[in-house]
């Protein structure tokens, strides 16, 4: 999965670009396509191959990155094209296979969140890819923010005193033509398949895993007890308003409280709470605040390492990988939980409304905004607490979530 100080399988000289295929280049794929654009024109890789279902156009190919080669068969294409890296952004469902059919083939991963639909899913992929000695790295853009080891540091120099526990918050904004975008979006199965695209799981999984990461609870064994509430104010099987609490090994609390219904959008944020203090990371802006007893906040801006580059470098040197996959067992746990626990309980009408699409990425779309939710998520993450205990009107404690 990625030896932590050893060049990978089929590194390539520094002076010859390493071979890219990219899976998936519309939606989401269009930031992996332009960040390879990127890496290209600096002389790092070269695109060689696009796995799509439709070709894309010369249009949405955009200048730089030559003609690659396109096909449908993703392990064709990597055979072909003797790709040493392939970048999967494919719907969740198809990561398992896909990134064991190009690994089988030589090529490494960046493979985005989450990596898989469940656990058993997560167990498999990792076993292949030790089997063939694939260094793979998962798509948790924020954890290459070099804003996480300065809060370590913080926390270790003790300006925040013992730590009390950290928070995560996200109040987002998504349309109604989100859930339509792909026949996968907003569901928790598709033709008997795990799916799990639920607001904690996707879209807003940065949050979780990015706690979870600040409390030292990256792999599974991290994870002593898992606490959920999944509610939904779409017409969508999964989830879309949320929150969870984990109960790490250490003893740590982490909870998120998460919604696409916000009422005023913002930056999704992670809180460390400490007995004198507190650190906030916008893991979106990288940027840090750290409010001290008897003392001003300070804020700064922190760099941030690119996945892409991150791999690349490991394979040309050894450089550690930032985010292999057993440093996500943990937040695996948290979408296994996700996956079995009771489905999603639809918020009654009185709960949420309906607006224009402001806040979303098309505004002539519709979205639901669910009643002081804003409020709760923050209250969530500053108080560690369950909707159900914050005495949301709709929310009620669950029975006993199943634990991965």
């Amino acid at each position: 999965m990625g030896m932590a100080h050893a060049p990978g399988r089929g590194a390539a000289p520094a002076e010859e670009p390493i071979p890219v295929v990219l899976a998936g280049a519309r939606g989401h794929g269009r930031r992996h396509l332009d960040n390879i654009r990127r890496l290209a024109a600096e002389g790092t890789v070269r695109l060689a191959g696009v796995c799509e279902l439709r070709p894309l156009t010369r249009e949405e190919l955009g200048d730089g990155i030559g003609e690659p080669e396109q096909s449908a068969d993703l392990a064709g294409l990597v055979a072909r094209t003797g790709a040493r890296i392939a970048v999967i952004c494919t719907p969740i469902h198809t990561h398992a296979d896909l990134a064991l059919a190009a690994a089988e083939r030589g090529a490494h991963l960046l493979l985005e969140k989450p990596p898989t639909p469940s656990y058993a899913e997560f167990a498999r992929l990792s076993e292949g890819l030790r089997d063939y000695g694939t260094a793979c790295q998962i798509g948790f853009q924020s954890h290459g923010s070099h804003a996480l080891p300065a809060i370590r540091n913080f926390v270790a120099d003790g300006r925040i005193g013992a730590i009390r526990g950290i928070g995560a918050a996200g109040a987002w904004a998504r349309g109604e033509d989100y859930y339509a975008r792909a026949p996968w979006a907003g569901h928790r199965t598709l033709d008997g398949r795990d799916v799990v695209d639920g607001v904690l799981t996707n879209p807003l999984a940065h949050a979780v895993a990015t706690a979870l990461h600040l409390g030292g609870a990256d792999r599974a064994e991290d994870v002593a007890e898992i606490e959920l509430e999944l509610y939904r104010a779409n017409a969508i099987e999964a989830d879309d308003t949320s929150c969870v609490r984990i109960r790490t090994s250490r003893g740590i609390t982490v909870a998120a409280a998460v919604t696409l219904c916000a009422e005023e959008p913002g930056e999704p944020y992670v809180v460390v709470h400490g007995d004198r203090g507190r650190i906030t990371f916008w893991y979106k802006l990288d940027r840090v605040r750290v409010e001290r007893d008897g003392a001003p906040p300070e804020t700064t801006d922190h760099a941030r390492t690119d996945l892409l580059d991150n791999l690349v470098a490991h394979l040309r040197d050894g450089t550690e990988l930032l985010v292999p996959p057993d440093r996500t067992g943990a937040f695996m746990r948290v979408v296994e939980a996700v996956r079995t626990a009771p489905a999603p309980v639809p918020l009654p009408a009185d709960a949420w409304r309906t607006e224009a699409g402001a806040g979303v990425a098309s505004r002539a779309a519709k979205r639901r905004v669910v009643t002081g939710i804003d409020r709760l998520v923050t209250a969530g993450a500053e108080r560690l607490a369950l909707y159900s205990e914050l005495r949301a009107p709709w929310a009620a404690r669950p029975a006993e979530v199943p634990h991965p």
